[in-house]
């Protein structure tokens, strides 16, 4: 069963910066378009950042300029590393993965379980 294991979320100040991590196993990662999604209460989840299988990227235009979405194929390991916080960034940030590109904007085969990011005033 393929797993995607977040980490790296945590409590931070606004303007601090955070690196996420999403492990994965039993995927041949390396063709797979990867993706971050964040869902805050009350909130439908939103789509922060997608990298594909040959590491072209997109950001939401919300985190674009303070995220940089990253992979290492050789750990099966993305990353998302996001600089000058805001309150507004609090959210469950859940990593994603999809064998078809398009797909991770919308309908991703496979999700973590997710990690917190709390930013305080």
């Amino acid at each position: 069963q393929v797993q995607l294991v977040e980490s790296g979320g945590g409590l931070v100040q606004a303007g601090g910066s955070l690196r996420l991590s999403c492990a994965a196993s039993r995927i041949v990662f390396s063709i797979h378009a990867m993706g971050w999604y964040r869902q805050a209460p009350g909130k439908e989840r939103e789509l922060v950042a997608v990298i594909s299988s040959g590491s072209n990227t997109y950001y939401a235009d919300s985190v674009k300029g303070r995220s940089n979405i990253s992979r290492d194929n050789a750990k099966s390991t993305l990353y998302l590393q996001m600089n000058s916080l805001k309150p507004e960034d609090t959210a469950m940030y859940y990593c994603a993965a999809s064998r078809i590109y398009s797909k991770i904007y919308s309908t991703p085969d496979y999700w973590g379980q997710g990690t917190q990011v709390t930013v305080s005033e």
